[in-house]
């Protein structure tokens, strides 16, 4: 094997790549095409004819990742020993709150706006429910019928 450590620097520079991406033909190596190559302007006529190439980059494979989005998307890969931040930091307790408080106060208009419960009975249950008194619209719904609030 001919040593063209040399030339393979020169073709690195001009191509403006590694030298680890050079790429030289074996077949014209031992001849004087490659290894009598001193000047740079012999390495440019080599790399017009085609006897020296820059090989592609390398690029880093997204489909690990794509299958791990795809994981997440259906709420795999999330338990305890993959979260980092507290229960807090990934969802705040202002997110948390309005996408509980929402759905109660939606469902208490609704309710009035049908005439299954009166202004007063509204109120009452608009202040219990930003007092926090119920943890989802379900919960306000039964509360609702045990106290026999609503007109069904």
């Amino acid at each position: 094997m001919v040593d063209v450590k040399n030339q393979r620097r020169m073709a690195a520079e001009i191509m403006k790549c590694g030298a680890n991406r050079v790429w030289m033909d074996p077949n014209h190596l031992d001849d004087e095409h490659i290894s009598g190559a001193v000047t740079r302007d012999d390495i440019r006529s080599l790399i017009n004819i085609g006897y020296i190439k820059a090989m592609p980059k390398n690029g880093n494979s997204r489909g690990r990742i794509r299958y791990i989005q795809a994981q997440k998307k259906k709420g795999k890969r999330k338990g305890q020993g993959s979260r980092k931040g507290t229960k807090f930091a990934r969802v705040p307790k202002k997110r948390r709150w309005i996408s509980t408080i929402r759905p109660i106060r939606s469902t208490l208009r609704e309710l009035k706006a049908e005439g299954k419960i009166d202004a007063s009975t509204y109120r009452k249950l608009y202040r219990v429910a930003k007092g926090g008194s119920f943890k989802n619209k379900n919960h306000l719904l039964t509360h609702m019928r045990t106290h026999g609030l609503m007109e069904e």
